[in-house]
C-alpha cells in the first residue's frame, strides 16, 4: 500500500470537511492507497499529467485532487468544497502550484546523494 504525502494545508484542509465527507475522502483515497480505482473521480489533465479530481457528493460538494503515478506514494494536492459547477480557478491553480512543487521536491529527492 503506498503512503499519503499532504501538499500545503491539504490534510488540515481535509480535516475541516464535514464528517459524512471525511469519511467518504478517507474511503476514497484508501482505495487510491491501494492501486484501487476510486468510487466517483474524474482525470484533471488541466492541472497537471496523472492528476485526478476525487468527487465527493454529500449535502454540500467536495473535491480532492491527488497523483498517484509515482512509485514511493500517494501525493494529495488539494482539498476544497466546491460552490460552484465549474471549478474555481483559483482551486486549480493552488492544485498546479502544489503540484509542480511536488516535482520540483521529487528532483531534488533524486539529486540527493545516498549514504
Amino acid at each position: 500500500m503506498k503512503p499519503l504525502f499532504w501538499a500545503g494545508s491539504t490534510l488540515q484542509d481535509l480535516r475541516a470537511f464535514p464528517e459524512d465527507a471525511r469519511r467518504i475522502a478517507g474511503h476514497e483515497l484508501h482505495l487510491v492507497q491501494q492501486g484501487l480505482e476510486p468510487d466517483d473521480w474524474k482525470t484533471m489533465a488541466g492541472v497537471g499529467p496523472g492528476v485526478y479530481e476525487l468527487r465527493i457528493r454529500t449535502a454540500v460538494e467536495h473535491r480532492v485532487f491527488y497523483v498517484a503515478k509515482f512509485a514511493e506514494g500517494v501525493y494529495v494536492l488539494h482539498a476544497f468544497q466546491k460552490k460552484t459547477q465549474q471549478t474555481a480557478q483559483r482551486d486549480l491553480e493552488v492544485a498546479r502550484e502544489r503540484y509542480r512543487e511536488v516535482l520540483r521536491q521529487r528532483r531534488g529527492a533524486s539529486r540527493t546523494p545516498r549514504r
